[in-house]
């Protein structure tokens, strides 16, 4: 246990300052006062502590569960290394750039990071980074309405619909209209309502998803690019899965000139929801509007390699209220562990865990399916989740697949009313068969009437 004072330190210090004890330093209103001595656990030698925390991970049955949980938050397998090299001290103790010659080793990992975003993406230049996917959405439409200077902005129903309440949330202060396009029967956005909503020319953006909510891939095809494009409308593409970017086309290739994302399947924990990390990667038009940290190579007087923070006129602690965007932390530990399991999973390494990713989603399907009363729900290509039909209401369902403690997916319906039969099932590297086997035997069980009457 890190203790910094000695109660001779105390002592000596509250002598040359002229006072007897601590509580002398403050004066406490009797009405807020406390009247008695707060009950606080003496200090602990380390050991104690990781007992101590032992028996709080004891407390939890979360190990005891199987589960098929998604929808934006992926379980995936991180290696020890990102930890050994992320948990250095040069690394976690530092919080962000501001003196930029005093931090190289952070600026060139930062720079890594962006380079492999836009390798990812195939778009010239990404930023480092913002707080999440949701966010970074809210900002690449900014990006966008900045750009244009239209106020509405056309977002496919089959973007995650927690990203779709940030953005709505940062609309109303900006006095943005915010228009959905429905998803189609086969789960992706329906093309065939694009070309009508373009035709006033009044929208900044247009943003869709792949994978998509539904796990469904979503690329626009180039016919309805051109058109949007012919609009001067701006094309936004959003990646909840970053692993999917190893083994599908990079949105540069289907007419995306905003990328944002989440990367917390590059080396993030889960941890219970956060923190994650996003990012924005954009083509070289956008470059001056893009949030967040911007760095640089360049040399120096000796002609050696320095890393710069560039573009600083965009940011917060420059700017103040004239800044691009009032985004000032760039959750640089986040991007930090996941430009290590870049490093450490390699290009083939990348794409054989997403190839993975796919095969044991397509074991899911196929053995779930197989299953009397259960369907695909939509039939378009999928990552590593999809939306599964069950017989009665996913509610019940999923209640009585958590008392066989198995997380079973995301119940739809609380998004999608007309989606209440429908669960999102999710299968990663970390899914082995034998779990899906016990999905299986435990949905093979639950009566139907049961599920429906939840």
């Amino acid at each position: 246990m890190y203790t910094p004072h000695t109660a001779g330190d105390i002592a000596a210090m509250l002598r040359v300052i002229g006072v007897d004890a601590l509580d002398d330093l403050v004066r406490v209103p009797d009405a807020v006062a406390l009247r008695a001595p707060v009950e606080v656990t003496p200090q602990l030698s380390e050991i104690e502590i990781a007992q101590r925390f032992a028996q709080f991970a004891a407390r939890t049955s979360a190990g005891e569960y199987t589960s098929f949980l998604g929808a934006g938050a992926y379980r995936h397998y991180i290696p020890p290394v990102v930890a050994a090299i992320a948990m250095r001290g040069e690394f976690l103790t530092s919080y962000t750039p501001y003196q930029a010659e005093v931090s190289q080793g952070y600026l060139q990992a930062i720079y890594e990071w962006q380079t492999y975003i836009a390798l990812l993406t195939g778009l010239d230049v990404a930023n480092a980074s913002v707080y999440d996917g949701a966010t970074a959405l809210a900002e690449g439409v900014i990006m966008a309405v900045n750009a244009t200077g239209r106020k509405a902005v056309l977002v496919s129903s089959a973007v995650h619909p927690n990203y779709r309440a940030v953005l709505r949330t940062y609309a109303e202060g900006l006095d943005l209209v915010v228009d959905e396009l429905p998803y189609g029967p086969d789960g992706r956005t329906a093309g065939a309502t694009l070309e009508a909503a373009l035709a006033d020319q009044r929208y900044a953006a247009v943003v869709v998803q792949s994978p998509n909510v539904f796990g469904a891939i979503d690329a626009l095809p180039p016919a309805a690019v051109e058109r949007i494009r012919a609009t001067k409308t701006v094309v936004i593409g959003v990646v909840a899965e970053a692993l999917s970017l190893a083994v599908l086309a990079a949105p540069a290739t289907w007419g995306v000139e905003i990328c944002v994302g989440e990367a917390q399947s590059f080396g993030n924990a889960i941890a219970y929801g956060g923190p994650h990390v996003g990012f924005i990667a954009a083509t070289t038009a956008h470059l001056r509007r893009i949030p967040g940290r911007l760095v640089g190579r360049s040399v120096d007087t000796a002609g050696k390699t320095a890393y710069v923070l560039t573009l600083q006129a965009r940011e917060q602690h420059i700017r103040r209220e004239k800044a691009t965007s009032n985004i000032c932390t760039n959750q640089a530990h986040c991007a930090l562990c996941a430009t290590v399991y870049l490093a450490a999973m390699g290009q083939a390494g990348l794409r054989n865990c997403a190839a993975l990713n796919v095969a044991r989603t397509n074991e899911l399907k196929r053995k779930v399916t197989a299953l009397d009363g259960f369907s695909l729900r939509f039939e378009a290509p999928t990552f590593n989740e999809a939306a599964i039909r069950v017989p009665g209401r996913a509610a019940g369902v999923l209640a009585a697949l958590e008392r066989k403690k198995i997380h079973g997916g995301l119940d739809l319906g609380r998004f999608y009313p007309e989606l209440d039969d429908c669960i999102l099932m999710t299968a990663t590297e970390l899914t082995s068969s034998a779990d899906v086997d016990r999905l299986v035997a435990a949905l093979s069980e639950i009566p139907v009437r049961a599920a429906a009457r939840v």
